[in-house]
């Protein structure tokens, strides 16, 4: 809570989930992250790592389940030697 801010100006943004994801998105970028991964010949566990991100983090974004940060999307493309759009294309996105 913010000392001597009245109610009228807190403002609460709703989080982008994974329910909101109506056009399956977050899975297509999943796909292409795991097609790459695999191109590459990296089990998931040393793409995390090399990302620097929890292994079980990797596993829910490759699954479509973590509305994924674009940070995250470029630790994930440095990790691949690629850049960030190389991941939405191999999405389809």
């Amino acid at each position: 809570m913010v000392v001597g801010a009245s109610r009228q100006h807190i403002r609460v943004v709703a989080r982008t989930s994974v329910k909101m994801d109506e056009h399956g998105r977050l899975a297509m970028l999943g796909e292409g992250i795991k097609a790459m991964r695999m191109a590459e010949g990296l089990s998931q566990e040393a793409l995390a790592d090399t990302a620097g991100i929890d292994r079980s983090h990797m596993s829910r974004i490759e699954r479509g389940k973590r509305n994924v940060s674009f940070l995250n999307i470029c630790r994930i493309a440095d990790a691949l030697g690629r850049k960030p759009s190389d991941l939405l294309t191999a999405g389809n996105l």
